[in-house]
């Protein structure tokens, strides 16, 4: 199968308050301040997809093998590789003179158990997994990797760029069991976490790690050269937008992610603040829902909601009339890619009905279950979400419970597979960068392993099967028929619930220069100006 297959979709989709030393302090140069688009709880990206976790992850940790803006996986922590004549072994030669943050040199036992780790819990992980017959050492500076049958697509794996990125840690701490966060966070990446410093929901620090060599080659997307030019790194958590758009403006803080749509007309009038889409591949947002528990373990129920929902409404609720940033897209692959066909399910096809949808709702079964949505009120991009389907499944006639927290708890809540009388849920909202969900090899959203897939568990054999048929299909155009299919089956199947397809405008003052494209905010590359 020709990587090409992977990566085509790229180009449609980019066409598609804190004291501070005054700007004239060496201090402030020294220090980059960032607003991030939610606050950090959890420190492990294997064990959460969260994205403020995933964007942590690339400060202190690095990988193997990272993608370019054309998505090709370059050698990143590796030397390079060898491949036998059969397929079936790997052997991927460590750079020279890489260390951990505590001083231990990174050994290629360290990354056979952090590969063995990621792949119990990333979703193209788990379908490398089934291939590995060994994670293993050859010496301190050669992982090998031995397969029971070709796997082509190994390297893509290695080099994926949104969660959960294979991240490499020290051997000790990827003993952790994978469903359980690591004790400590030691990486070999550019920057190090500073423990001591670190205050959920006020601030996050980080500082250079003196020790890490870039590679040669200029930095591109989260390959090359990750050149860290500020000595230290401050994440302000600045929940509200008006605050962090009044930070910016000020001075106060250097950049800030995602700043709300309402102000972007503000800002855009500012001399000293430039706004910028990082990402051109833009973003999906999502509806979850439960598939353990009830009401949503019943298909025609889950049914009714995915017939109840206006795409236009969630994006207007994020992102107001400005239909330049944001377009409905009902398929589960990024709409402008080859495999994102809308329309192949009748649940997703418009004209949108609320009739219809109360009397799927009626014949389903449903006899007034707790529906309790976790919803985050720190999260601009996501709150309105849970706020919006609360009122459509209210007026379906559903008994809706909107438990409204902090974005963090609605992450440490979501792994919960318990009822929703045990502190269980039954829908929570995300976004995610639409490379996530390019194809089946990445998407954790079409996928159906039960409990051990991502938040909401859902389960199909048949789905199971076709994804595999898609990962060894032997041409394009097998690839398309395969991907429809699967396509089709999730939307049936209800398996997520997509929302629409959107951009988002960074927001940094001109004071920096140097930022990154990439499905996320890198912290190489950005310097003062």
């Amino acid at each position: 199968m020709e990587r090409r297959t992977l990566i085509r979709g790229i180009a449609a989709l980019g066409g598609a308050m804190l004291a501070s030393p005054s700007v004239a302090q060496p201090a402030k140069a020294a220090t980059l301040r960032f607003v991030p688009q939610a606050n950090l709880t959890a420190l492990d990206p294997i064990w959460t997809s969260a994205i403020v976790t995933q964007m942590h992850g690339y400060h202190v940790y690095d990988t193997l093998y990272a993608v370019d803006g054309q998505l090709r996986p370059r050698p990143q922590m590796a030397e390079g590789h060898t491949v036998s004549d059969n397929g079936r072994v790997w052997r991927i030669r460590l750079r020279e003179g890489l260390r951990f943050h505590d001083g231990e040199p990174v050994r290629a036992q360290d990354c056979a158990a952090s590969l063995a780790r990621w792949s119990k819990r990333d979703p193209f992980g788990q379908l490398l997994a089934p291939a590995v017959e060994a994670w293993r050492a050859a010496d301190d500076r050669t992982l090998e990797i031995r397969l029971t049958r070709p796997f082509p697509l190994l390297l893509d794996a290695l080099a994926k760029p949104d969660a959960n990125v294979a991240f490499i840690i020290p051997e000790r701490l990827a003993a952790t069991d994978a469903n359980v966060q690591v004790s400590e966070v030691v990486g070999s990446g550019p920057y190090r976490f500073l423990k001591d410093e670190f205050v959920s929901g006020s601030r996050v620090t980080y500082t250079k790690f003196e020790g890490y060599v870039p590679r040669q080659e200029p930095s591109d997307w989260a390959s090359g050269g990750k050149v860290a030019h500020f000595p230290r790194i401050e994440w302000h958590i600045l929940p509200d937008p008006a605050t962090a758009a009044a930070a910016l403006q000020s001075g106060e803080v250097d950049w800030v992610e995602q700043p709300l749509s309402d102000l972007i007309p503000t800002l855009a009038r500012s001399r000293s603040i430039t706004l910028e889409v990082l990402n051109p591949a833009g973003f999906m947002s999502l509806m979850r829902l439960n598939h353990l528990q009830g009401p949503f373990n019943n298909l025609k129920t889950r049914q009714a909601v995915a017939l109840a929902v206006n795409q236009a409404d969630y994006m207007r609720a994020i992102l107001g009339d400005d239909q330049s940033v944001w377009r409905e897209c009902r398929s589960l692959f990024p709409c402008g890619t080859p495999l994102g066909a809308e329309d192949l399910s009748e649940l997703t096809s418009p004209p949108r009905s609320l009739d219809r949808a109360k009397a799927a709702l009626a014949a389903s079964g449903y006899r007034g279950d707790k529906v309790t949505i976790i919803n985050p009120t720190d999260f601009p991009l996501i709150g309105p979400h849970g706020q919006v389907t609360a009122d459509v499944l209210r007026r379906l006639g559903m008994n809706v419970d909107l438990a409204e927290s902090d974005w963090g708890t609605v992450v440490q809540r979501r792994v919960r597979q318990e009822p929703v009388e045990q502190g269980g849920w039954s829908i929570f909202h995300t976004y995610g960068s639409s490379l996530a969900y390019l194809n089946p090899a990445v998407s954790s959203l079409v996928k159906g392993p039960g409990r051990s897939g991502w938040f909401g568990w859902y389960e199909n054999p048949r789905m199971q099967e076709l994804v595999q048929a898609w990962m060894d299909a032997p041409d394009a155009e097998r690839q398309k028929s395969l991907g429809s299919e699967i396509n089709k089956l999730a939307q049936d199947d209800v398996a997520t619930i997509p929302l629409g397809q959107f951009f988002i405008r960074t927001a940094y003052r001109k004071s920096i220069t140097g930022l990154m494209k990439g499905s996320m905010p890198y912290p190489w590359g950005v310097r003062p100006f």
